[in-house]
């Protein structure tokens, strides 16, 4: 071990409490009432524990076997820290703040012990930098999984009648929401034995001919699973930009209301609907 990381790691040892406790004091003044005392200081303990290690071995080297201990515990603050909101300073202050608690242990007229700090303040700031890596790279994860749930609750199949299934649609329709639709559309109906499946484009601000091509492909596909389709909401604006770009839909059958599809299938499927008689009526 070098004579800094003796030194640094000598005082860590010996005023172990008294650096936990203001350690423990400036991370729960910073996560402002979202983390618990017990909370902070399970966390802080294990981080100084892990640290303690490292500094023992006198390495500055996170990639040391002597570090995946703290390289664990660093990455868990991170994700933990991501998941529940935090920004990146307030992550890095996490780690960051284990500098004051050292240097108010410091004896400022020992020269070989501020040299120690410095050695010392040097390896925090690389766990800082770790620290904030790993967070950003646990928000992007986390940003891309939302975004994968916020798709999912927003292309919902839904049993309209026995042996018919529906697809609301809102919004936009790209490639990758296309793909989650028609997966979803398939795995549906092959669940529920359906023949009938209704797209209804009415929540669609706007059908270009891209829009139109992903809604085509996705009856085909449920047509190969031996399911027919029907799209309804064809607003008058849609089937004027339908008929102006020149859009085919072929033989699919279009209505202009989700009710309309609805009754067109039913009665494909054998079923007559008959008007109740108002009351008063003879």
């Amino acid at each position: 071990m070098s004579t800094a990381g003796a030194r640094i790691a000598g005082l860590l040892h010996e005023r172990h409490d008294e650096i936990v406790r203001q350690w423990a004091d400036a991370v729960t003044y910073a996560a402002k009432g979202r983390l618990t005392v017990a909370e902070v200081q399970s966390q802080v303990s294990e981080m100084y524990g892990a640290l303690a290690k490292l500094v023992d071995s006198g390495s500055r080297d996170l990639q040391v076997p002597e570090a995946a201990e703290l390289r664990a515990v660093l990455a868990e603050l991170s994700r933990s820290r991501a998941r529940r909101g935090f920004s990146p300073s307030e992550t890095s202050i996490a780690v960051l703040a284990l500098k004051d608690a050292v240097q108010s242990q410091v004896d400022t007229s020992d020269a070989g012990l501020l040299a120690s700090f410095l050695w010392f303040s040097r390896l925090v700031d690389e766990f800082a930098l770790f620290t904030f890596e790993t967070y950003s790279r646990a928000r992007e994860e986390l940003i891309v999984e939302q975004g994968e749930q916020m798709m999912e609750l927003s292309t919902p199949v839904i049993k309209l009648w026995d042996g018919v299934v529906g697809v609301p649609l809102v919004g936009t329709l790209d490639s990758a929401r296309a793909q989650v639709v028609m997966e979803k559309l398939l795995q549906t109906l092959v669940d529920t034995g359906s023949a009938y499946a209704i797209i209804d484009i009415t929540g669609v601000p706007a059908v270009d001919t891209q829009v139109a091509q992903h809604v085509l492909k996705t009856v085909m596909a449920a047509r190969l699973m031996g399911a027919e389709c029907v799209i309804s909401g064809i607003r008058p604006q849609i089937a004027q930009t339908v008929v102006s770009l020149g859009i085919e839909f072929g033989d699919i059958v279009t209505k202009a209301s989700l009710a309309d599809a609805l009754v067109h299938t039913l009665r494909r499927s054998g079923i007559e609907l008959v008007r109740r008689a108002q009351r008063g009526e003879a």
